[in-house]
Parts: C-alpha cells; structure tokens; sequence
C-alpha cells in the first residue's frame, strides 16, 4: 500500500531538491564519530580515576587536557582526510584531462564500454558517448565517477576538522561537568552523576543519528550507548587493578 508520503516525495520539484541535496557533503558522520570518541574518551578518564580513588582535581585537570589535545588531534586527523580526498580528486581530473587530450578515441572507448556494461547498446549508446564526450567537463566528471569511483563533491577540510572538534569539545566536556561542581571532592563521590550524564549524551546522539539518517532512533541510541559503556567499564577495571597495583 502507498502512502500519500511516498508520493509527495516522488513529485518533479521534491526529486529536483534530493537530487541537488546529494551533490552537498554531510557532516553528520564527522559530527557523530568526534561526539562518541569525545564522550568515550573523557568519561574513561572519569571511570579510570574513579577506579584508582583520584580526587576531582586530577580528573579535571586530566579531562580538560585530553578533550584539547585529543579533540585537536582527532580534527587534524579529519582534516587531513578530507584533504587528501580533495587532492586526490584534483589529480585523477588532471590525468583524465591529459588523457582526453591525448588519446581522445581511447576514452570514448571507455565510456563506451562503461554504458554498455550498464545495458546500452546500439544507437543509444553511440548517443550517450557522443552527448557525454561533446562536453569536456562531463565528460571528465563521468569518468571520475565510473572509473576512479570517486566523490565530485568531496568534504571540505575545514569544516570536517571544525564539525568533529566542536563534537569532540561538547560531549567531552559532559562527563567532567560533576567534578567541576565537587571540585574538592573524590572521582568516585561524582561518578554516578558523571555516568548518568554521559550514558543521556550517548544515548541522545544517537537517537539523533538514528532520526537524520531514518533508521530505528532507538536502535541507534542503544547502540551508541552499549559501545560508550563498554569503553568505560573496561577503563574503570583497568583503573581499580592499577588501584591495587600501587
């Protein structure tokens, strides 16, 4: 049966408009992967000295130098991605160029092969390879496509660096907030409410990721959320053996 959804998403206008959205980068994957590493990270810090009886100060003083240095290094890391992304795409243009130029039969050969494995053949096909290889830059951007498997519209560095440090810096700020409200206290007096405050930003990313990306919220929540507790368990008996250790 047909929703009435389903059509108002198949008119001329709505498919022009998701059409022209594809050609945009998302940076809710950057934004995603620095809020649970974020999160992940400073609350392991949390569970570890609360595992090895360190007081709020340390946890603090440890929590802020982790979501600075880590945040910076996790957006260094994206951005040079996206980056090598961009340059990557600029140099197999280059290359199709000089080709084009060079052995100009050869590449129509090529997108001839390309449109026929797709199932054109005869008249048709000759029109497709003719239509693409009259516009240079289509036909440039086609075999970018087809044979380089390649994005045209790739990341931008800066924005897929500022996207997962801004995530990074706010989720990893969460789980050090009871601290910095007992700051004269214990790590284990605050690691409840800093559990409790980082399992509701787990869980809230992704219910979030779950809702942009239309699949089940809470499937996505949970897992999101099993992943994070997993990673501070196993940070918070680390810090309780090293605890006996000492």
């Amino acid at each position: 049966m047909n929703s009435p959804d389903l059509y108002a998403q198949h008119t001329r206008q709505a498919i022009a408009e998701r059409l022209g959205g594809a050609t945009r980068h998302s940076y809710l994957g950057d934004f995603v992967l620095g809020a649970v590493d974020g999160g992940v990270t400073t609350f392991a810090i949390v569970a570890g000295a609360s595992g090895a009886g360190l007081s709020n100060g340390v946890v603090v003083v440890m929590g802020l130098a982790n979501v600075l240095a880590d945040g910076l290094s996790m957006a260094a890391s994206n951005f040079l991605r996206a980056r090598s992304d961009q340059q990557l795409l600029d140099k197999s243009r280059q290359i199709e160029n000089h080709h084009i130029q060079q052995v100009p039969e050869g590449e129509r050969e090529e997108i001839r092969q390309i449109f026929a494995a797709k199932g054109f053949d005869g008249e048709v096909l000759e029109r497709i390879v003719e239509t693409i290889t009259a516009d240079r830059e289509l036909w440039v951007n086609t075999m970018l496509a087809e044979e380089w498997n390649l994005s045209l519209y790739p990341a931008s560095p800066w924005r897929s660096g500022l996207a997962t440090f801004s995530a990074f810096l706010l989720a990893g700020l969460i789980p050090l907030l009871p601290s910095l409200v007992a700051l004269g206290g214990e790590a284990e007096r605050t690691f409840l409410y800093s559990s409790l405050l980082t399992a509701a930003t787990f869980f809230g990313v992704g219910f979030a990721r779950g809702k942009i990306v239309n699949e089940s919220p809470w499937s996505n929540a949970i897992e999101t959320l099993s992943i994070g507790g997993a990673a501070a368990t196993v940070a918070y008996f680390v810090g309780a053996a090293l605890e006996r250790l000492a």
